[in-house]
C-alpha cells in the first residue's frame, strides 16, 4: 500500500530515494500578467508538498502546435508527477477538459484541454492507457466557489485536477473514463515533412519548421540521416530556401518568401564563421539552421511553425548569400 508521499496512481521515485514527484507547468500565459502567479499559489495552496516546475509560458497565444512540439522536447527529461499543460484557445466553449493517464516512465498524468495539445506527448511518454474527462462540478470543492465566468480553466479546472492527482488522489473522483480514441489530435500543417525529390539544383529535401526559439534558431522537422540520403555531410554546403502557404485568398499557395541563402552542415554552434549560416544537429536530435550571434528567423525571413525549407546540393558557389 502507498505510503504518504506515493500517491495511489502516482509513479514516484520515493521507495528509491528518487526526487519528489513534481508538476510540470506549461501554459501560453506570459507572465506580464498574473496568471502564472495565480496558478501557482493555487498549487501551492492545493499540493503544497510538490514542487512546481515551470516548462515555459512563452508559447505564442493560442497556438495549440507549438504547445505540442515544446511538450512533446520536454517529454524525456520529466520524472514522475503531472504534467499541467494549458494552451486552451476554446476556453469557454463545449471543448473538453481531460487527464490523460499515460503508460512508461515519466509523468503518470497529462491534465489539460482536449485540443490535441496533449496527445503527442502521451504517444512519446509510452502511450495513452486511460482518459478520464474533467468534470467541473466535481473539481470546483477541491477549490472552493470558481469564479463565475469560464475564461480561467487553467486555475479553475486544471489545476485543480493536477493537483488532485499530483496527490494522491483518484482520477474518478474527477469525471467519467471515456475512450482513448475519442482525443482530439493536433491540426495538420499544410507543409511537407521530410520529402527527398530531385530539383535543377540537385537531389533537395523538403522538410519544415517545428520551433524558433529565443535566439532565432529554427528548429526543423528533418532528422540527420535524411541530409545523408541527399548527399550532404559535415562541411558539405547546401542551398536552403524558405517557402510558406499563404492562407486562401491571400496569394498563390506554395511559394518562395526569401532568396536561396548558402548554408554549410557543421558539427556544433562553435563551428559557423561569423556572418554564416549553419545546419546543425540541435539539443533534440533534430537540425536547426542557425547563424553566429544572430536570429537565423530573421535572416531568412522564417515567420514560425508551419514554414516550409527546401534543402538542396546545389553547389556552394552557385547559392546567395
Amino acid at each position: 500500500m502507498p505510503g504518504p508521499e506515493e500517491p495511489r496512481g502516482l509513479r514516484t521515485g520515493a521507495s528509491d530515494g528518487g526526487p519528489t514527484p513534481a508538476i510540470f507547468f506549461l501554459s501560453d500565459y506570459g507572465t506580464a500578467d498574473e496568471f502564472v502567479g495565480v496558478v501557482r499559489a493555487l498549487l501551492h495552496r492545493l499540493a503544497p508538498a510538490r514542487p512546481v516546475i515551470d516548462l515555459s509560458h512563452q508559447i505564442p497565444p493560442f497556438d495549440v502546435e507549438a504547445g505540442a512540439a515544446m511538450l512533446v522536447r520536454c517529454a524525456p527529461f520529466l520524472g514522475a508527477g503531472v504534467v499541467l499543460a494549458v494552451v486552451d484557445p476554446g476556453v469557454g466553449t463545449p471543448r473538453r477538459g481531460v487527464a490523460i493517464g499515460v503508460a512508461g516512465d515519466g509523468p503518470s498524468w497529462l491534465v489539460g484541454p482536449d485540443n490535441g495539445l496533449l496527445v503527442p506527448m502521451a504517444a512519446g511518454l509510452g502511450g495513452v492507457e486511460r482518459v478520464v474527462l474533467l468534470d467541473p462540478r466535481r473539481s470546483s470543492p477541491l477549490t472552493g466557489p470558481s469564479a463565475s465566468g469560464r475564461t480561467f480553466d487553467g486555475r479553475d479546472l486544471f489545476a485543480p485536477a493536477a493537483a488532485h492527482l499530483a496527490t494522491g488522489g483518484p482520477v474518478e473522483a474527477l469525471g467519467s473514463a471515456i475512450e482513448p480514441a475519442s482525443l482530439a489530435l493536433p491540426s495538420a500543417t499544410p507543409s511537407h515533412h521530410d520529402r527527398v525529390e530531385a530539383s535543377p539544383d540537385g537531389p533537395a529535401v523538403i522538410t519544415s519548421v517545428t520551433w524558433v526559439d529565443h535566439f532565432g534558431n529554427v528548429q526543423l522537422r528533418l532528422r540527420p540521416e535524411v541530409l545523408e540520403d541527399i548527399g550532404l555531410s559535415v562541411g558539405g554546403a547546401a542551398q536552403v530556401t524558405v517557402e510558406r502557404v499563404d492562407p486562401p485568398g491571400d496569394g498563390d499557395g506554395l511559394g518562395a518568401v526569401g532568396r536561396p541563402t548558402r548554408a554549410r552542415l557543421v558539427p556544433a554552434f562553435g563551428d559557423v564563421e561569423a556572418g554564416e549560416l549553419g545546419l546543425v544537429l540541435d539539443s533534440n536530435g533534430q537540425m536547426a539552421l542557425v547563424l553566429d550571434r544572430a536570429s537565423a528567423a530573421l535572416h531568412l525571413h522564417v515567420r514560425g511553425p508551419g514554414d516550409t525549407v527546401r534543402i538542396s546540393t546545389r553547389p556552394a558557389d552557385e547559392t546567395g548569400s
